[in-house]
């Protein structure tokens, strides 16, 4: 149970082995008070909403930063972007800490392996300095290496690697029509393109031949010239207009200048249609200049060793390493083989070591970060950590098992002891079960979400929160047990598994890793696709099925207008599917991902699922709103009128600081409320609509009961395991799984038939077991309703439940790509090739036990 709060802690000194913390109140935390050991490693546990983030992040890691900040010179702190005080009474025992924590790699193609984990830039002073130069070249800074650079980056793509231009297939699809009759598509219609026409004419082209009898030289210059001769054009076919100047456009000069200077969206998405998006045909996709392309370091050139899997790149250099052992007397005297070169190559090795012992051998240094998944990035950013040296701090990780596959979890369960025994302490907030049995500790945080947690249930040695019968995670923890049930329906169907209504099929796929790949989803029922990372998964679900389904059926949007593209920042390469199949039975597509609901707080769950429509007509149609003449758009903070004008609806406000950094506040003109006062007067049911928007989900829903669009909003809300939410809670306060379930909730809630395809991608990411068991209630529904579901997951406990099962691997990178195994679980647990089998087996197995408890 919660430690009571004391005056003046146990073991005042920092020596007893403990972190000591006191009155803890951040967020929905009550008065806390816990005592966790250092020197180990601690699992925080508890349903989502429970408040174990902000136990480990809110107060401890954000305590341990402020204290550092503290020691920090005013001058030097005013540069540095600082955290929050925690609301803690103390905390003894508290050395330095270290946040890991759960974010989407910046969505740029910039940001690539190499820049997250520093490797780029040993590898480009490795290049400056032992390179193998052209004769007579001068040596090089380690700048003219990097694509991000004005002193690397090619002129032509800017570093990109990537060139968007047209070709004349892409500006004429069909050669077989004259330009009278519309070869040109990408020309302007209505008056501009007979404009064009005209001017032709009067140049003396035939705009009446099919185009591929057009000389060469004539079609080049019409499509691609950038001439823009002025001529008098008598127009024909029409005897009353008067002549007239025109200037001439290339069909590309016209492209890109409506690319470059138009204010409309929709011509610039038409012309977009005709660009062509490929390898920068100058620097070859490098993204470098000529110059540094022409160094190399065992034969190879920059851009080639960041092209290749890292398991290549240790091949490569460590020769160069092996060196160092024979001594440096029977050395070649090069620069390759150089002290310097020793001393890079060295460290790269190290440090690439510690990748591919994570299960990271199959990336490349080049490979862009918003193509990787949450799992590769957390397991980058703890590499980085491990080979700082760092001795004596807390690691706090959010989740470091999110995104893995059981078999990529075993390595980094080895790196978390590594870090342990250098002297360091591991907190870890996870649901992982299997990572939380291997766990020193456990602080178990509960029982529920929201209002409805905020205590320390347990603080103790793992198997003790067997004991305490209040724990949702003890059911869990230890197989065999009860299962809490937090819904109607586990989702477990493995006695009478449904069975398909139909195939969607795929032939001839190539992406990525995906090499002419052959696939067969069933309709009609739950799917999980399985595999190691890097397997392909994500790449045949969410990239290949969404878009090839997408370009047939009509697609469902379950995002909101300020979110950013799927592939914002990709270089996704070609596409290529042979044959599909079965596309005529599925009605609707559904892509429910993980990335944010908005982007700034003006969005937030209210207004990302419509109910806030439903609340502000609600509060329009009240008797005091009639008699001053407010309507819906007053009870709006986005729009003039209602909201605060000083804070511009944000509720808050920035305060600059004199040699501190900025910070934020709550208005002084609202407190924070975001309305004008004249607008807060208006009441329904006694409440205004500030207070409703401060409403959780569970308290809006009794509320709200009598407004139809927005009860039904919040019953599936609800059902999703959201109901800890509040309403205006900022887009930018949800975390990566909370905004996939919000969008599944907003999908839910629409009154659909079936023959509906919903894809998810790692839907159980951030979510403790119980709260999964309410997701897959939901998604069984989906099913149940004549949908099909298809999810990319690592759960096995989901996989284990599905109808169906698909495992790429065998492993991730080249050595993936294939499916290993398919069918029923049962049928896939048995599978030889496939490294999910065991683990699956042992769910199947799990699950059965519970069963027949």
């Amino acid at each position: 149970m919660t430690a009571p709060n004391t005056s003046a802690p146990a073991g005042d000194n920092a020596e007893d082995g403990f972190v000591r913390v006191r009155g803890a109140r951040e967020n929905n935390l009550r008065n806390v008070s816990v005592d966790v050991p250092r020197d180990a490693i601690v699992a925080f546990t508890g349903v989502s909403g429970s408040g174990k983030s902000s136990l480990a992040f809110g107060t401890i890691y954000a305590e341990a930063q402020r204290r550092f900040f503290e020691s920090v010179a005013p001058y030097a702190r005013r540069l540095i972007q600082q955290g929050h005080n925690p609301k803690v009474d103390h905390i003894t025992g508290l050395p330095p800490a270290v946040a890991l924590q759960q974010r989407r790699g910046t969505a740029t193609s910039r940001s690539t392996v190499g820049t997250v984990t520093t490797l780029s830039n040993s590898l480009r002073m490795l290049f400056s300095r032992a390179g193998s130069y052209p004769e007579g070249a001068a040596p090089l800074d380690s700048d003219a290496f990097s694509p991000n650079t004005a002193a690397g980056a090619c002129p032509e793509c800017h570093g990109l690697g990537t060139a968007h231009t047209v070709t004349e297939a892409s500006l004429v699809p069909d050669p077989s029509l004259s330009i009278r009759d519309g070869a040109i598509a990408a020309w302007p219609g209505a008056w501009q393109g007979k404009n064009l026409r005209d001017i032709l004419t009067h140049l003396g082209y035939d705009v009446d031949v099919p185009w591929r009898q057009l000389p060469r030289k004539q079609r080049d210059w019409i499509l691609f010239t950038e001439e823009q001769p002025v001529v008098e054009v008598t127009p024909q076919r029409d005897r009353v207009a008067k002549p007239y100047k025109g200037r001439f456009w290339s069909a590309k000069s016209y492209v890109m200048h409506t690319l470059l200077d138009s204010k409309s969206p929709a011509m610039r998405e038409r012309v977009l249609r005709f660009m062509v998006t490929g390898p920068c045909p100058r620097c070859g996709g490098a993204g470098l200049r000529p110059e540094a392309l022409a160094v190399t370091f065992a034969g190879h050139t920059i851009a080639a060793l960041n092209a290749v899997p890292l398991t290549e790149l240790a091949a490569v250099i460590r020769p160069t390493t092996t060196l160092a052992a024979a001594g440096t007397a029977s050395r070649k005297q090069s620069s390759e083989s150089n002290e310097v070169a020793l001393a890079i190559t060295r460290d790269l090795l190290q440090r690439i070591t510690v990748l591919l012992d994570l299960g990271l051998g199959y990336l490349a240094l080049g490979r862009a970060t918003p193509t990787l998944s949450p799992g590769e990035m957390q397991r980058l950013r703890i590499a980085t950590q491990l080979r700082s040296g760092l001795f004596g701090v807390i690691y706090v990780l959010d989740e470091p098992s999110a995104g893995l596959h059981p078999a990529d979890a075993e390595p980094l369960l080895a790196v978390l002891e590594q870090l342990k025994s250098s002297g360091n302490s591991v907190f870890v907030v996870e649901h992982n079960m299997d990572m939380v049995r291997r766990a020193d500790w456990l602080v178990d945080v509960g029982p529920l979400a929201g209002e409805d947690g905020g205590n320390v249930l347990y603080s103790g040695p793992v198997q003790g929160l067997h004991g305490v019968p209040e724990s949702v995670t003890r059911p869990f923890l230890f197989p065999g047990g009860p299962r809490a049930d937090r819904g109607d329906d586990d989702g477990a169907r493995h006695g009478a598994r449904r069975e398909a209504t139909g195939w969607l099929e795929l032939r001839d796929v190539s992406r990525h890793n995906l090499r002419n790949l052959d696939a067969t989803f069933p309709l009609g029922v739950l799917t999980a696709v399985t595999g190691v990372s890097g397997s392909g998964k994500s790449t045949l679900v969410s990239r290949v099925l969404a878009d090839v389904a997408g370009a047939v059926v009509h697609a469902g949007t379950a995002r909101s207008a300020e979110e950013p593209d799927d592939d914002a920042g990709e270089q996704s390469g070609p596409v290529t599917v042979g044959h599909v199949s079965g596309l005529e039975r599925i009605d609707r597509l559904v892509k429910v991902d993980q990335k944010p609901i908005g982007r700034t707080p003006r969005s937030n769950l209210a207004t990302y699922t419509g109910l806030f429509d439903a609340v502000r007509k609600e509060f329009a149609a009240t008797g005091a709103a009639r008699s001053r003449g407010f309507g819906a758009g007053r009870f709006s903070f986005n729009v003039a009128g209602g909201r605060c004008e000083t804070c511009q609806g944000e509720g808050f406000v920035a305060v600059e600081l004199l040699f501190l950094p900025g910070s934020y506040g709550p208005c002084p003109e609202c407190d924070g409320t975001r309305y004008t006062p004249e607008t807060l007067e208006v009441t329904y049911q006694g409440r205004n609509i500030a207070e409703v928007l401060g409403m959780t989900v569970n308290a809006a829903a009794g509320f709200l009961a009598g407004v139809p669009a927005a009860a039904r909003s919040l019953q599936t809300l609800q059902e999703v395991g959201l109901g800890y939410l509040r309403l205006g809670q900022p887009a930018t306060e949800v975390s990566g799984g909370e905004a996939q379930r919000i969008k599944l909730a907003t999908e839910l809630q629409r009154a659909r038939r079936g023959h509906t395809l919903y894809l998810l991608d790692e839907p159980t990411t951030g979510l403790h077991p119980a709260d999964v068991q309410l997701l897959m209630a939901q998604l069984n529904r989906l099913v149940d309703a004549g949908n099909t579901v298809i999810v990319v997951e690592h759960a096995m406990d989901v996989v284990a439940a599905a109808d169906w099962v698909m495992d790429l691997g065998p492993a991730g990178g080249d050595a993936g790509g294939r499916i290993v195994a398919a069918g029923h679980p049962a049928a896939v647990a048995r599978s030889r090739g496939s490294r999910t089998a065991p683990y699956l087996a042992a769910a199947l197995r799990a699950a059965s036990t519970g069963k027949e408890q």
